[in-house]
């Protein structure tokens, strides 16, 4: 029997938006700042994931719920 090797492509995803990969060389923490001066809610942001789909390992940014008072 043999082995079949398949590379799965990283995306991030941020409120709807598909974010490409910069690099491999950067783990999903690095990412997310290399995306937050574009978008500085990644700043309070959690990582989750990876969720495999369609050949794909897809990280979800989602942003931390707080309250005020």
């Amino acid at each position: 029997m043999a082995l079949k090797v398949e590379t799965l492509t990283r995306t991030f995803n941020y409120a709807g938006v598909e974010l490409p990969d910069p690099g491999a060389q950067f783990s999903p923490e690095q990412v997310k700042g290399f995306y937050a001066p574009v978008y500085p809610e990644l700043n309070n942001s959690q990582v989750h994931g990876p969720e495999t789909r369609s050949g794909k390992l897809i990280y979800t940014f989602k942003r931390n719920v707080e309250t005020k008072g």
